[in-house]
């Protein structure tokens, strides 16, 4: 089905690889419309709890090929057509999203661990805002998450500067959540992305949504979206069998429904 990346579903969890090692994973419009597809059919499977994003080799993704770059190429519609949808889908999936970020992550490939929910990272991991380095802003949403998560002056000075943030300093800025042994990469990514598919998921999704609405609604209207968020979790099967769980004195065993 496709051909620059491999996706596989397994016990719950949506594997999505990059699948250019020889070119560090670079991206390519096939990839961008791939890795677009691949998440909306997570999205819309119900046996799909959970969604992992890595790359195959010992790269994530080095961000565009240049090797598909015109220098007379209307830069902003390569956005509008192929890197806009593609982070799009990625906003709109309800479903947790995490980058396992085995290598480096450049440019659009920053951009696209940014736009997941959660970032692991491996010891080799790094990230750098390339952009700067042939003339271009960052893009795909970059700027959108980076400021969210290290605030106005650290976003500046990595886009700007365009230095390499390793792994350790990743974790210490807040780019990671966790930063793993590389003896135990696949183990621990599999660990993370297995107890995130046995959470409740459509509440998941909620928290999602209030975190969006957070910062794009005026607080009354805020706390109304809040309100009807909370009625929507407490009609699902999962928060009954929370309560359940609860006064009978046993750990939750949710179906994401």
């Amino acid at each position: 089905m496709f051909e620059t990346i491999r996706y596989d579903v397994k016990d719950g969890i949506a594997w999505l690889y990059l699948n250019r090692p020889d070119k560090l994973n670079a991206f390519i419009a096939q990839m961008n419309r791939e890795v677009k597809e691949a998440i909306k059919a997570a999205t819309f499977d119900e046996q799909v709890r959970c969604l992992v994003i890595s790359g195959e080799g010992r790269a994530f993704c080095s961000g565009q090929d240049l090797a598909e770059v015109d220098e007379n190429m209307d830069h902003g519609q390569v956005l509008r057509d192929y890197y806009g949808p593609m982070i799009k889908q990625i906003r709109q999936c309800e479903k947790p999203i995490v980058a396992a970020v085995n290598g480096v992550a450049a440019g659009a490939g920053f951009s696209l661990a940014l736009a997941c929910d959660f970032r692991i990272v491996s010891e080799r991991a790094s990230f750098l805002n390339a952009f700067i380095h042939v003339g271009l802003i960052p893009d795909s949403g970059n700027l959108y998450y980076l400021t969210k998560l290290v605030g106005h002056a650290k976003a500046l000075e990595l886009s700007i500067l365009g230095e390499k943030v390793s792994a350790t300093d990743a974790v210490a800025l807040g780019l990671a959540n966790k930063l793993i042994p590389l003896d135990l990469w696949d183990e621990e990514v599999s660990a993370f992305a297995a107890n995130l598919s046995t959470l409740p998921t459509k509440a998941i999704g909620l928290i999602k949504r209030s975190l969006k609405f957070a910062t794009e609604l005026t607080f009354e209207d805020y706390l109304e979206q809040e309100a009807q968020g909370q009625r929507i979790a407490g009609l699902t099967i999962d928060h009954r069998e929370g309560i359940h769980a609860f006064m009978e004195k046993r750990k939750p065993v949710f179906s994401g429904q």
